[in-house]
């Protein structure tokens, strides 16, 4: 087990290395490497965030024909975490920082950008200090650079022009039909809220008139028994019965019976001729009418009544 471990191999003494096959690589060879995000970027095709740090495995070449002092210049694709979309940027020895090249863009890059701006006019006006046709030649570029960027415009707005075709009539048109449907929808709104109100406060009044005849209401009046103190006298059989059962009463208690007597009423010749009727039928009600000549009082119960008239036979009998 030791001999994994050794620092050092043997060669032999008679080894020729001419011999050794040399193995050719690809100037463009790509290394997979790990590294951290060099900065913080943002994925042009999903949109998602790569911060400053984060680690990847990465592909690493060496970039043709670029060499700064000597020194090679790399390039690295990494892809993004989310839609894994190839990302590719490479180093930049001369400012010693990182170029984007592909697949996202360079967040927080405001301050660089401003002072690559700073420095490019600065180199500018140091140029055009100590030799005048610089002036002249930086002029003409401008001026040729502005007629350019006003042909492009002029090219874009007539390309528009062509292509866009307006209405403007069907547009304030539609504008106005639907302007008209937004407030025919509202007035349909307040007539629904309206009409929901009146129904409910008439439910509201129905409810509280409802309420107050409830408590107003006198109770209804109880039918009287008869409707005046004499009625009692106009039903026949039903008195005929209380006296029978009135009589039957007394009659349990020793007394003699009292349907047996007869009452004749004595009355002038000329009246019996006139009537034709000389006597009278006992125990009927009309000659116990005739023979009670004194009155009842109007407020006595049924029960009295039927005693003081029972009363009256009794007396006109033993007479």
């Amino acid at each position: 087990m030791s001999e994994r471990k050794v620092l050092n191999k043997y060669y032999p003494l008679d080894l020729d290395s001419s011999k050794i096959p040399k193995l050719k690589l690809p100037k463009d060879q790509q290394y997979v490497v790990r590294l951290m995000a060099p900065f913080n970027m943002r994925c042009k095709t999903c949109g998602e965030y790569i911060y400053k740090g984060k680690k990847f495995s990465a592909q690493k070449e060496t970039v043709q024909n670029e060499v700064y002092l000597g020194l090679p210049i790399f390039r690295f694709y990494i892809k993004c975490t989310c839609c894994l979309a190839e990302i590719r940027f490479k180093m930049d020895p001369q400012n010693t920082d990182y170029t984007m090249e592909h697949g996202a863009t360079w967040n927080f890059q405001a301050e660089k950008l401003l002072e690559e701006e700073k420095r490019v006019q600065k180199e500018r006006e140091d140029e055009e200090l100590n030799n005048p046709m610089k002036v002249l030649e930086n002029r003409t570029k401008d001026s040729k650079l502005e007629m350019e960027v006003l042909e492009n415009l002029q090219e874009l707005k007539d390309l528009i022009q062509r292509q866009a075709h307006v209405d403007f009539e069907a547009m304030l048109r539609q504008h106005r039909l639907s302007e008209e449907e937004r407030q025919k929808q509202e007035q349909e709104e307040d007539e629904q809220e309206t009409a929901a109100l009146l129904e409910e406060a008439r439910k509201r009044r129905l409810l509280e008139d409802s309420d107050s005849e409830d408590a107003a209401a006198p109770p209804p009046p109880r039918p009287a028994l008869w409707p005046s103190p004499t009625a009692i006298l106009d039903k026949a059989p039903e008195a005929k019965g209380r006296v029978e059962s009135w009589e039957q009463g007394i009659s349990s208690l020793g007394r003699p019976q009292l349907s047996g007597l007869e009452v004749v009423k004595k009355t002038k010749a000329g009246a019996d001729q006139n009537t034709g009727q000389g006597q009278v039928i006992p125990g009927t009600l009309q000659s116990r009418k005739v023979a009670d000549p004194t009155p009842l009082p109007p407020a006595t119960s049924s029960l009295s009544q039927l005693g003081v008239y029972l009363g009256s036979d009794d007396s006109s009998g033993s007479n």
